[in-house]
């Protein structure tokens, strides 16, 4: 399997980003990429190991691992292209933005960098769109049901990719204008240039699979004309109740969630039309993003490409170690500190900070209070909870505030309101294990179903969800 002794004799190499005054001009990836020989470097260095934790605990599609490195260490791209989908409907998205958990339980990284798993994984997808060997063919056989997918982000498409290839028809709908949901309009282009989706979406279209844009099912069109048309729903609108900050000053003007921030941002590039009464632009005005994510960090990449005058980060947790700690050992994802692209170009990142009140003049946002926090165990067993810490007052002058505090839950959605349908403790609608909710024929998958998660999550979620709708179609027809 690779190389004996690559994990010993090969360094781990990252390919690093472009120049950061030239990435900070443009809207482009900003990371390069290894050439064909390098990565073929990079795969020798995964370890014949006996039980290979990236494939079996790390990666949440199961991708594949060691098979896929040893056919790129040999040079047989289309074999290591054959694993490679097997498991994962979209590596070209997972391999540009995943956090790759799979290295995090690389058996190398236990006493040495961990195989470059995610750079191998796109340059596979990249070397199969290049060299022609992923097809365009509809499947052979085509089956006489039909599936109804509502949402066309990420696990709306993994949904509708799995039941495509297993010979279904199926529609997608949804309210946007283009197809790809948060992949297209939530994540900056820096991280995923949208020709990237838009080539994933016209080969979808090619291998027979319909989108219906801008419908809103429940306005536009009801379930019950739906379920008259479909042998199976299923709904993947994805997490959009945003976490708010209900503080004093939460209503003055320039506080925005950060999806309308990234959404408008995208939208514009796109060429898409926007209500110039509702813009939101961060050019030579005082930012402050509140929420320490990859989100806040896509907030404060745009907010610099804005040319905001400066950016503040803050996040209510404390400063993680540099090192991997004893509290998330090897192969657990380890919460240890991580700086993206977006923290190496700018701006102020404040750790163990509150928010305590947002003051302005005229109802304009002009300041935020603050202080610092620490984090303690109030009772035995029990959790970390904030204290605040005395003294520790400070304020930051702010034209802007960017709320980048994740999500809870599917939010106000007619169809679960309509049709009763149960939801867990959580808010998020509740399934059994083929992923079918309360109504009979009408399935759930995504951040709808397990909550604000990974892009790879909810790639694995769709995949599954596909799994148990043929297994109930099938079923039924016995």
């Amino acid at each position: 399997m690779g190389k004996p002794a690559g994990f010993i004799e090969i360094q781990r190499k990252d390919p690093g980003y472009r120049p950061k005054g030239e990435r900070l001009g443009d809207y482009r990836a900003v990371e390069r990429q290894l050439s064909l020989k390098e990565i073929n470097r990079q795969a020798a260095r995964c370890m014949d190991c006996g039980t290979p934790f990236c494939h079996a605990y790390g990666c949440p599609v199961s991708n594949v691992i060691p098979e896929f490195n040893d056919f790129v260490y040999r040079g047989m791209w289309r074999q290591a292209l054959d694993i490679l989908i097997s498991a994962n409907n979209f590596p070209e998205f997972t391999g540009r933005i995943c956090p790759a958990p799979c290295e995090a339980a690389c058996v190398a990284g236990i006493n040495c960098d961990p195989v470059a798993i995610r750079l191998i994984e796109m340059a596979i997808i990249e070397k199969g769109f290049e060299s022609g060997y992923i097809s365009s063919d509809r499947p052979g056989i085509r089956l006489d049901k039909r599936v109804a997918v509502i949402g066309a982000g990420p696990s709306g498409m993994a949904t509708a990719d799995t039941l495509n290839r297993a010979g279904y028809g199926v529609t997608v709908f949804d309210n946007a204008r283009y197809p790809g949901g948060i992949l297209r309009y939530g994540i900056p282009d820096f991280k995923l240039e949208k020709w990237v989706v838009e080539r994933r979406i016209k080969l979808m279209e090619e291998q027979g699979i319909l989108f219906e844009m801008g419908v809103t099912v429940g306005e536009d069109i009801s379930y019950n004309y739906l379920a008259r048309r479909f042998d199976a729903i299923c709904l993947a609108c994805g997490s959009r109740e945003p976490r708010d900050l209900k503080i004093p000053g939460r209503d003055l003007e320039g506080i925005y969630f950060a999806m309308d921030f990234l959404f408008q941002q995208n939208k514009r590039i796109g060429g898409e039309n926007i209500d110039t009464s509702k813009e939101i632009s961060a050019t030579g005005k005082r930012v402050v993003v509140i929420g320490g994510g990859d989100t806040g960090s896509d907030c404060l990449g745009t907010a610099l490409r804005q040319r905001a005058a400066k950016v503040y980060q803050l996040e209510i947790l404390p400063r993680p170690p540099e090192k991997r700690p004893e509290s998330t050992p090897w192969p657990t994802w380890p919460v240890m500190l991580r700086e993206t692209h977006a923290h190496k170009e700018g701006g102020d990142l404040r750790w163990s900070v509150i928010t305590k009140k947002f003051t302005g003049t005229n109802g304009v946002l002009k300041k935020l209070s603050c202080m610092e926090v620490e984090w303690a165990v109030k009772e035995a067993g029990g959790q970390a909870v904030p204290v605040e810490k005395p003294g520790t007052e400070f304020k930051l002058e702010a034209d802007m505030v960017i709320l980048a505090m994740g999500f809870v839950g599917p939010g106000k959605n007619r169809l679960i309101e309509e049709l009763g349908m149960e939801l867990d403790s959580r808010g998020n609608i509740k399934t059994d294990e083929r992923y079918m909710t309360s109504v009979e024929g009408l399935f759930a998958a995504g951040d709808m179903r397990q909550g604000q998660s990974l892009i790879v999550r909810a790639i694995a979620d769709g995949g599954r969800a596909a799994k148990g709708i043929i297994d109930y179609l099938t079923k039924r027809e016995k």
